[in-house]
């Protein structure tokens, strides 16, 4: 049986974390049961070693037969030899078993955020995503790696039981009464540090989270002067968790301990006990060599299944937290009311933002946060009150809506693959020529670079489409610049291009899915003034007729912009053309020439104080 990196990884037992451990047991049971056979099978041969050396004591060696001391030893080689060859199945096996859960949980883990989607922010905070993906994953995987061992521990130990029964029942009593007292011994320990365990993995969790919000905010802070009082808090909490790690490994430490110092007790215990038969001359001196071989291999089943109780705390623990994760339901998608079947207006009254069909419209605010919230709620990323037309969107399925308005952010991510993937196309044929699967998705809608046929929708040429969104987001000279084109494989975020280049890779993709309604954030921050110029013109062309939103405040794209919305606090504050506002609205004007120190004191000054507005013809408010 293979790992197949591909294959459904099943539905997750989410009732808890030993359910969910006990699940991945099962969906490769023939694995996990081949390695517990082989595991088995090795640590009994083990024992079958100093069993063979008895008799070759008391056989061969004491009465100076050779013949049958050479048998006894040939015998020895061979079950060492054996026992090699299932020690290096055992561990390719469990590997395999490793792998498996490993890969398997990542899918589930993958395949449960893809399906929460936009609901995956608002349930869970980064951190927490992250440290599943980089520590659960792997505790989890190595937990699973003891399921063979400590099965075949467990035969191993009972086997030995039997044969320690035909020397002396003495002994056997102590051996087999032996190991459950080590796991009394240890039980509180294992529980103690699943205790521990779980607290250590809450606090990484939340540390993790404001590792991310550091390196997303550090210039911000920076200009605030905030970043010495953010790394003071930060500087607390690494060492709060550092203090927990310490508290995690003396746990950890003592069960270790333990589990080596104990088994040593126990070996000398039975070793005094059989030394004393061998004097009263209850026992031969080839069984005294057999009871102490006996009892250095349990040392390794008794080691495996203190491994097993160690590595099973540790991978309950995240299974717990992965389970908790797979829990999360996504946003509903069931609607009781159709979209608009024609293009209609996008309002959002918390705002009072008003997108009217077919036109492009632009968001400005002091702050970034205020137009993304409104993008978001428009886009139906985030709980509200807005209309499509007549009809709220929180009532349409969720699939209608993105089937038809798409929200490209500054952030989206960049998977690894050839530009020509990574922008959302394919390849098609044996010459590679391919392209996106698009379809224009109503009669004369507009595709980027030119308006469609009227009729009823048709496959779009996939070649002249990519070519189109890419000459629309001025992304010539990348795929000129690259050895393949279109076909150069591009890492994950595309980090081997620059800031510049990835928003207009960005900007391509968006254009090539062709929706109805497009809410961009920032779609130029990053391009030099010659290169947003063009985009500037390029994109009001590629979105003729199509709804466009757009949160910008450069003055290249507000200018080509057929509405203009000022937002102060989030809300309209004047609405109007790029020109007018700026003729009209002084704190429009100062926070488009990127003066905040003017625009904050226009904000300040009093609504009777500001120049009064031509009555024709000029901006509302």
């Amino acid at each position: 049986m293979r790992v197949d990196a591909y294959e459904d990884p099943g539905t997750p037992d989410r009732r808890g974390g030993w359910h969910y451990l006990a699940w991945l047991v099962r969906r490769q049971w023939p694995r996990c049961l081949a390695g517990a056979v082989l595991a088995s099978g090795w640590m009994v041969l083990l024992a079958a070693t100093p069993y063979l050396m008895a008799r070759a004591v008391d056989h061969g060696l004491e009465p100076g037969d050779l013949g049958a001391l050479a048998g006894w030893t040939g015998a020895m080689v061979a079950v060492g030899a054996v026992n090699a060859w299932l020690g290096v199945l055992r561990h390719r096996t469990m590997t395999k078993v490793r792998m498996d859960a490993n890969f398997r949980t990542v899918k589930a883990v993958v395949g449960h955020a893809t399906r929460l989607g936009a609901a995956l922010r608002t349930q869970v905070g980064t951190g927490e995503v992250v440290t599943i993906g980089v520590g659960d994953v792997q505790t989890i995987s190595a937990s699973l790696t003891a399921v063979g061992p400590g099965v075949g521990a467990v035969v191993a130990y009972a086997v030995v039981g039997g044969l320690m029964l035909s020397v002396s029942a003495r002994l056997a009593l102590v051996v087999l009464l032996g190991v459950p007292l080590l796991a009394v011994a240890l039980g509180p320990l294992m529980g103690r540090l699943q205790g521990r365990e779980t607290e250590y993995r809450e606090r990484q969790s939340v540390l993790t989270a404001r590792i991310g919000d550091l390196a997303g905010g550090l210039r911000v802070l920076n200009g605030l002067g905030g970043k010495g009082l953010v790394a003071d808090a930060f500087r607390r909490d690494s060492g709060r968790l550092r203090e927990q790690g310490y508290r995690v490994g003396a746990v950890t430490s003592w069960i270790q301990a333990l589990g080596v110092g104990l088994p040593m007790l126990f070996l000398a215990l039975v070793t005094w006990l059989g030394a004393r038969l061998a004097v009263q001359g209850r026992i031969s001196v080839g069984e005294l060599v057999s009871v102490y071989g006996f009892v250095v291999a349990l040392g390794w089943p008794v080691a495996f299944l203190i491994e097993m109780g160690h590595q099973l705390s540790r991978g309950v623990v995240a299974a717990r937290r992965v389970v908790a994760f797979l829990r999360l339901e996504p946003e509903p998608d069931e609607g009781t009311r159709e979209a608009p079947a024609e293009p209609a207006v996008l309002y959002d009254p918390a705002s009072g933002v008003r997108v009217l069909p077919g036109r492009l419209t632009a968001l400005v605010a002091s702050r970034p946060s205020d137009t993304s919230e409104i993008l978001d709620r428009l886009g139906r990323y985030a709980p509200s009150d807005a209309t499509w037309g007549d009809t709220p969107l929180a009532e349409i399925p969720l699939p209608q809506i993105r089937s038809r308005i798409l929200v490209a952010t500054p952030e989206a991510d960049l998977f690894a693959g050839t530009l020509r993937e990574v922008m959302g196309a394919r390849r098609t044929g044996p010459g590679g020529t391919g392209g996106v699967d698009v379809r224009l998705r109503r009669a004369g809608a507009t595709s980027p670079g030119g308006p469609a046929p009227d009729g009823p929708p048709v496959e779009a040429d996939e070649s002249a489409h990519l070519a189109r969104a890419v000459h629309a987001a001025a992304a010539d000279d990348i795929v000129r610049g690259l050895p393949d084109g279109l076909d150069t494989p591009v890492a994950a975020q595309a980090r081997d291009l620059s800031g510049g280049q990835r928003q207009r890779i960005r900007l391509a993709r968006a254009l090539l899915a062709d929706p109805e309604v497009l809410l961009a954030a920032e779609p130029t921050s990053a391009l030099d003034a010659h290169t947003e110029a063009t985009v500037a013109d390029r994109l009001k062309r590629a979105r003729e007729g199509r709804t466009t939103v757009l949160a910008v405040t450069s003055p290249l794209l507000l200018d080509r912009a057929d509405v203009v919305h000022h937002l102060v606090d989030g809300k309209v504050a004047a609405t109007g053309t790029h020109r007018a506002l700026l003729d009209t609205e002084p704190e429009y004007r100062a926070l488009v020439a990127r003066d905040a120190g003017e625009a904050e004191r226009t904000r300040l000054t009093p609504p009777a104080e500001r120049p009064e507005h031509p009555v024709e013809g000029e901006p509302t408010r």
